[in-house]
């Protein structure tokens, strides 16, 4: 039976437009997709909320209250949850051997694992995200747990189990044995999603994850490769993220991470690469030219990677781009606070901070993007990285959405009549809204949180 929701909405089907759908009614069959948008025009409005109504099939918004196209994090380090918002004043270097390569290693302890994992995925639920791309841990059991709770919970998740079996550059008491178990391991992984009981319909996905090329041997990238080429699975790793990562890189194999991961086969149309801060014009045409996607994280690269990744540019080339918030080298669970910091990010790549420097030498200008286009990252642009009908209200995507309402106890959002229009209210949205306004969510056409 198709159930029915009534009210305002926002949705950007194209990048740097946002549109306004002013009380209309969303259908969405029982599979979870949109059937039809009808505003108060329609010649089946009416009778159809009439109808929706005496079967209890209706959602109505109330004042104050909008729908908005569920949240799409691209670059999520799952295991490291528990040390949101500790650590950030370290060195990159320090922050993985002093703090996340432990707390990673832990979960090798099942039931921690499953304890850390369900409070992460039900916070990003409650925060409006809804489609989850996430790093497990180099240990199977631990990283099927991840997935199957995704699955529990109703999030619409893209899971692997990480390959690190580089001995030179990873820990020892956290590294694979060898690139052989690696790679058996990462087949049983993506077997075991693939399969796991309830996901008929693949609301949880395997994906080939190398934590990046220096903790994986040429070995291991020639095989995940290989199985990405025969699994047609997602791939998702860190590419130049920092000034240490991509020149060891060059060092290593004499070319950027851009080109060395697609000559070893894991840069394709369902590839997402984190970060891509260094990035040059020509990985840039190689990155466009497979079709591969960027999960732009600005908290986390004003924390570890000391620039500013040039998402103007990348828009204006019309790369596929989403954000991500890299729990936990970002600080913050919630995507809303990535578009705003997104914005920041680019003004201040434009307009520069040295101030011994004259105004006209201090930014890059033509850098900066607005808050239209930091929703779209958020919500389409993630969808088109992961190549998924989501992000939108169109015909045939599927029905993922939350409830943001600005009147919520405790918002900080404050509207006024005859003062503020639609945009000024979803502007104000982006800039100061936060978990506490997130009514209820939707994944699939189910309701997977409520407040």
């Amino acid at each position: 039976m198709s159930q029915y929701f009534l009210g305002n909405a926002y949705h950007a089907p194209k990048q740097g437009e946002i549109e306004f759908l002013r009380k209309t009614l969303i259908e969405v069959d029982g599979q979870g997709n949109i059937q039809s948008l009808m505003d108060e025009n329609h010649a089946n409005y009416q009778s159809s909320i009439d109808t929706a109504e005496q079967e209890g099939t209706l959602t109505i918004l109330q004042a104050g209250q909008y729908l908005l196209p569920g949240l799409i994090d691209l670059h999520i380090h799952a295991p490291q949850f528990p040390q949101l918002g500790k650590a950030l004043h370290l060195p990159l270097e320090d922050w993985l051997q002093q703090c996340t390569f432990p707390l990673e290693a832990r979960y090798q302890d099942e039931a921690f694992a499953a304890n850390v994992y369900q409070k992460l995925v039900s916070t990003l639920l409650a925060n409006g995200t809804t489609t989850g791309l996430y790093f497990a841990t180099l240990h199977l059991e631990a990283s099927t747990i991840l997935a199957k709770t995704c699955l529990e919970l109703g999030q619409r998740a893209f899971v692997g189990k990480l390959n690190m079996d580089n001995k030179a550059e990873c820990p020892e008491f956290y590294c694979e044995e060898n690139a052989e178990v690696s790679l058996e391991t990462t087949i049983e992984f993506i077997n075991r999603v693939k399969t796991m009981l309830g996901n008929d319909h693949q609301l949880v996905q395997p994906v080939i994850t190398p934590r990046f090329i220096p903790s994986c041997s040429d070995q291991v990238l020639e095989g995940l490769g290989e199985i990405a080429e025969q699994t047609d699975c997602h791939i998702q790793t860190h590419c130049s993220e920092s000034d240490w990562e991509h020149n060891y890189v060059i060092d290593r194999h004499g070319k950027t991470d851009s080109h060395s991961l697609n000559d070893f086969g894991l840069l394709t149309r369902h590839t997402i690469l984190a970060h891509s801060n260094f990035i040059s014009e020509d990985d840039c045409d190689v990155i466009q030219e497979k079709g591969a996607g960027i999960a732009h994280c600005p908290l986390s690269n004003y924390y570890f990677s000391n620039a500013v990744f040039p998402l103007r540019r990348a828009l204006d080339r019309q790369m596929h781009v989403g954000l991500g918030t890299d729990i936990s080298g970002g600080p913050s669970a919630s995507i809303i606070e990535n578009c705003r910091h997104a914005v920041h990010a680019s003004r201040l790549r434009e307009e520069g901070t040295n101030p011994a420097l004259e105004q006209s030498q201090r930014g890059l200008a033509g850098s900066r993007i607005d808050f239209m286009e930091a929703f779209w990252c958020a919500t389409r642009g993630g969808a088109i990285a992961l190549d998924i009908p989501a992000g939108s209200f169109e015909v045939g995507h599927k029905f993922d959405a939350f409830i943001m309402d600005i009147n919520a106890p405790n918002s900080n959002i404050t509207a006024y009549d005859n003062y503020d229009d639609e945009m000024d209210i979803l502007q104000k949205i982006i800039s100061g809204a936060g978990r506490q306004n997130v009514m209820k969510t939707w994944v699939d056409g189910k309701l997977v949180y409520e407040q």
